[in-house]
């Protein structure tokens, strides 16, 4: 397996019809791009050892290219300054896919991540802000306190299901199933539901052979969560959604829903599953957190700023071909930020020495389509975190981390398992929750 194979022909956008107007630009595809094939994100081998990909996309400047999937070639941003330029920017970089759609395959797996919806990520201007401000009044609505409570109860149903056995996996026992817990219950469907959710995400998010059939099934899910909350009202982020002044209509709801469902769904747990993963592979770490000297903010925050959990994402289209950092970029082609190349390059460039409370990270992305819930995202990851270790102080992993495996996609950075052991305890569910 190589991560730069031969680039297919399809992967060049096609030359100019006109052949005596003059090149605007000082790259094509014919001088840049072409002198290196795609580095194929899409690779079992991208998952395994994200840092040799990211080295090959690095090697060619501050933009690279790159497949998301077999055909389906994307500019991909490796360098911070030009992230922020680029993200800063609504003028000239649009987030609406769909003249993008119509040269993509119906079929290509990530659609699903990928394909125009009218909400907040896939919108540009007035839509974009009358979608986020319904979003943002929406989430206020959450109180702190409210939200720590959700929380805890999720976890206390989780350790009463594994805590008694003194064994568990702490990605498919504790961090994919406590957000559909979480987020079920914050958008108004019962604990009945949460293993849909659960599935559906994680086959969409994945890519492949499943993406299709991942999107059809959180599509199902979202339809009749919608259906419901439009019957009957509650105090819930779907009412709300449903009652704002904006007045969005149902289909509106419905998009926003789908998306923020997502959103908080699989990068949270995969916050929180990175994160417990450093904290149980560094001894030293966990014991100053199990005694309260280190608080789990640190290990939230080294994991947004080296590894974070959504790597490759923040897409954008140019609204007319331009330069871009001395690329020459088309329209209708996808421009991703690599959050996960811009980690792994800072940490290289520290020299792994971490520095807690360092904010300076891109995970929450910049510019008008900055993530709006990051704080309470960094309530849930962090409350999570310390509950589990409260009830479950001597959590030893049972794997090495650099033996540890992670899930195929070209979008995310997903553990596949973080088995533990411990000392067997059922949490009295009556017990103080402060």
């Amino acid at each position: 397996m190589t991560s730069t194979p031969a680039a297919p022909s399809s992967a060049e956008p096609a030359e100019p019809a006109e052949p005596a107007a003059p090149s605007p630009a000082p790259d094509t595809p014919a001088d840049a791009f072409a002198r290196s094939a795609p580095v194929r994100l899409w690779e079992d081998g991208f998952a395994a050892d994200p840092h040799r990909y990211y080295a090959a996309l690095k090697a060619q400047g501050p933009l690279g290219w790159a497949e998301l999937a077999p055909g389906v070639p994307a500019y991909v941003v490796t360098d911070r300054r030009a992230a922020l330029d680029l993200l800063r920017d609504a003028e000239t970089w649009s987030h609406d896919p769909r003249p993008w759609e119509s040269t993509v395959a119906e079929d290509a797996p990530v659609l699903g991540m990928m394909r125009w919806r009218p909400n907040t990520l896939f919108s540009d201007g007035d839509a974009h802000v009358r979608y986020r401000r319904a979003f943002a009044d929406a989430v206020d609505l959450v109180e702190p306190a409210d939200l720590r409570e959700r929380v805890h109860r999720a976890v206390d149903i989780l350790i009463g299901r594994f805590g008694p056995v003194g064994h568990a996996d702490l990605v498919a026992d504790f961090a994919r199933p406590l957000m559909s817990l979480i987020f079920n219950n914050l958008f108004g469907l019962p604990d009945s539901e949460s293993g849909r959710l659960e599935a559906a995400l994680g086959k969409m998010m994945e890519g492949g052979v499943q993406a299709a059939e991942g999107e059809a099934e959180f599509g199902a899910y979202v339809l009749g969560l919608i259906a419901a909350k439009s019957e009957t009202r509650g105090p819930d982020l779907t009412s709300w959604l449903l009652d704002h002044p904006e007045d969005l209509t149902a289909e509106e709801v419905t998009w926003q829903v789908f998306l923020t469902l997502g959103a908080g769904h699989e990068p949270t747990a995969n916050l929180v599953s990175n994160a417990l993963s450093r904290i149980l592979g560094n001894p030293d770490f966990y014991t100053t957190l199990t005694s309260g000297s280190r608080p789990v903010m640190d290990a939230v925050v080294e994991v947004l700023r080296y590894e974070t959990p959504l790597s490759n994402y923040g897409i954008h289209f140019a609204r007319e071909p331009l330069s871009f950092h001395g690329v020459w970029v088309r329209a209708a082609v996808p421009v991703v930020i690599s959050y996960g190349a811009l980690g792994h390059f800072a940490e290289r460039e520290s020299g792994g020495a971490h520095h807690p409370g360092d904010a300076s990270h891109l995970s929450w992305s910049a510019g008008e389509h900055s993530c709006p819930v990051k704080q309470h995202t960094l309530l849930i990851a962090t409350e999570a975190i310390e509950r589990l270790t409260q009830w479950l102080p001597d959590l030893e992993p049972t794997t090495d981390r650099d033996r540890l495996t992670w899930r195929p996609g070209p979008f995310h950075r997903s553990l596949t398992a973080l088995p533990v052991r411990f000392t067997p305890r059922t949490p009295d569910q009556s017990g103080d929750r402060a």
